[in-house]
């Protein structure tokens, strides 16, 4: 499929770019993300189009099976006045049609199968994207973790030469002020972490409740002789 080796290009392209420039991961992933969408969205123009000739190609079908079918009422109503020659006639069109209907159902139906082809290449497309924005979540934050893990080891290193305990304390300070705005954020921005997670276990609770309910009903069903 042309899209399918177009967007095969594009992710060699984007991976070539990644390595030449991985001095900036994080906005290359972001990058290769959005290069991603891009081509998902041509992918699904080209989808739909494929669809839509299916869909057309399904209406000329019924339209053709509604001419047989008006062509064999007008013969019979015809050899029911006794017209045989309008009858031969309209059975003559009759049989024009489903000649023109076979060789189109043909067509509808390779399109049909067609089409199926190219919609599970499409979600598979899409699966493959969304995998692919869960890793990048997690290598930024891979990323983050090295980078900080790595500032603290040099600050750790500069303590060592002089006043350890003060470049230490000073450490500490820091992650506790940011500790301080990260908590500040989540009460401006509404959030409480700690109501969150007493909903979650309410929730995951009630949840098992409803399931040891739904288990028991069912149970006294099986066990119940049908009538």
């Amino acid at each position: 499929m042309a899209w399918l080796d177009s967007f095969t290009l594009v992710m060699k392209s984007s991976i070539t770019s990644l390595r030449e420039k991985i001095e900036d991961p994080e906005r290359m992933l972001h990058q290769l993300i959005c290069d991603m969408e891009e081509e998902l969205e041509a992918v699904r123009a080209s989808v739909a189009s494929a669809v839509a000739d299916e869909i057309q190609l399904g209406k000329q079908v019924q339209q053709l099976r509604g001419e047989a079918d008006t062509w064999l009422n007008r013969a019979t109503s015809a050899l029911q006045r006794g017209d045989e020659a309008g009858a031969k006639a309209a059975l003559d069109q009759k049989l024009r049609s489903e000649e023109r209907l076979a060789k189109l159902e043909d067509g509808y139906e390779a399109q049909r199968r067609q089409v199926e082809k190219l919609q599970a290449a499409y979600r598979e497309l899409e699966d493959r994207i969304g995998q692919a924005r869960h890793k990048r979540t997690l290598l930024v934050a891979r990323l983050a973790r090295a980078e900080s893990s790595d500032r603290i080891n040099r600050a750790l290193d500069r303590a060592a030469g002089s006043s350890a305990f003060a470049e230490f304390n000073r450490l500490e300070r820091r992650v506790d002020r940011a500790e301080a705005m990260s908590a500040a954020y989540d009460r401006l921005d509404g959030r409480d972490p700690d109501a969150e997670e007493l909903a979650a276990r309410f929730a995951a609770d009630e949840r098992r409740s409803k399931l040891q309910t739904e288990l028991d009903a069912l149970r006294t069903q099986l066990a119940t002789p049908s009538e």
